[in-house]
């Protein structure tokens, strides 16, 4: 598939806590396990497929770098308070669903290993961006080699990073402190933060129209909206216990995963309401919209499916089985999306990667 055909939406899925024990094992290459549903002829034409292959134990995140044509994924083996046994950043060819190369994050000041949470990529400059979230720091690689290039300190629990290459800025969210942190993509520099007092945002996604940054205040049950000029960031409702936050390709609708009430909070951003709320399953986690069809993917963490919404009709038109726990959502304009869980089921205990592809209606 070429670099056109699969340009990325850029979307991020927070949480609270990780849930995974053991040593961090990887695979390569993996041998896909296809878990399509059968069709008939009446529903092929639009009809979602999915296969799964095992990746590598503690799968958290992954964000896929159209210049490179690779899904990078982020792992941490190590649940709260015991100590990470094993962290990886995994270069994975998106086709074969095999491991490329893996990569050891560097250990923090204390000597603890830095475990990797939060991801996405920077194609102008060919840098992965990753949160350390037990290390309250980001850490940026560089994509050719896997190199750390550095270590931005003094963010509290940082949970997700979204890029805005058009910027030139990447924002992070702090849930320890109720930041939203900004860095120059290109020099590393820390441009600004903006605290809302007893926050705690977690998912993060932004308008490169616009430059606004928007977080999922999972404390408060609201988005912050964090925009270019304003004078202070603006509170907007959302449902129970948000976890991920995603934009429509206009920019003028949110999407929020609510955790507490398994569904999909549908946000208009000019009324600052929500507009629209779609059950899709228990456990509600992860978020990401498809830009071309303006279907909305929402991660049911507990009832281990993917539900696939109709942004028009607000109503789940399909819903894809995965392996347990599923965690995170990436989607790309082609109509492919790759889920990663925690399940634990690979051969080895390795952790799943699922790709699905969206029928030919929901493109």
């Amino acid at each position: 598939m070429s670099l056109l055909d699969r340009p990325v939406l850029r979307a991020s899925a927070g949480a609270v806590s990780l849930v995974a024990v053991g040593a961090l094992v990887l695979t390569a290459p993996a041998t896909a396990a296809d878990t399509t549903t059968p069709t008939t002829p009446a529903t092929a034409a639009r009809a979602t497929s999915s296969v799964s292959a095992p990746l590598a134990r503690g799968l958290y995140q992954s964000a896929y770098s159209e210049r490179n044509d690779v899904l990078w994924a982020t792992a941490a083996v190590g649940q709260p308070p015991a100590p990470v046994t094993g962290a990886r950043l995994v270069k994975v060819d998106p086709d074969t669903m095999e491991v490329v190369s893996s990569y050891a994050p560097p250990l923090d000041a204390t000597g603890q290993i830095r475990a990797a949470y939060g991801i996405d990529v920077d194609d102008e400059h060919n840098t992965v961006w990753v949160t350390d979230t037990r290390s309250h720091s980001v850490s940026v690689y560089s994509q050719r080699d896997g190199r750390h290039l550095a270590t931005l300190p003094d963010v509290p629990h940082p949970r997700e990073v979204v890029v805005d290459e058009a910027r030139d800025t990447v924002w992070a969210t702090a849930f320890g402190d109720g930041s939203l942190v900004a860095f120059d993509s290109r020099t590393f520099e820390e441009t600004g933060r903006i605290t809302v007092p007893g926050a705690g945002p977690t998912g993060l996604a932004v308008n490169e129209r616009t430059g606004a940054a928007y977080a999922a205040d999972f404390t408060h049950d609201r988005i912050i909206e964090a925009a270019p000029g304003a004078a202070a960031p603006r509170l907007i409702p959302t449902g129970d216990g948000p976890l991920s936050v995603a934009l429509s390709a206009d920019g003028r609708t949110a999407y929020t995963a609510d955790q507490g009430t398994g569904t999909l909070s549908v946000v208009g951003l000019r009324e600052g309401a929500v507009v629209a709320t779609v059950p899709t399953g228990a456990g509600a986690k992860s978020v990401a919209s498809h830009p071309r069809s303006g279907r909305v993917l929402v991660v049911n963490r507990l009832a281990g499916s993917v539900s696939v919404v109709d942004p028009r009709t607000r109503v789940v038109v399909e819903t894809v089985t995965t392996a347990a726990l599923p965690n995170h959502v990436q989607v790309t304009n082609d109509g492919t999306a790759y889920v990663l869980d925690k399940s634990a089921s690979g051969p080895a205990g390795e952790d799943l990667i699922t790709r699905v592809r969206l029928g030919a209606s929901h493109r």
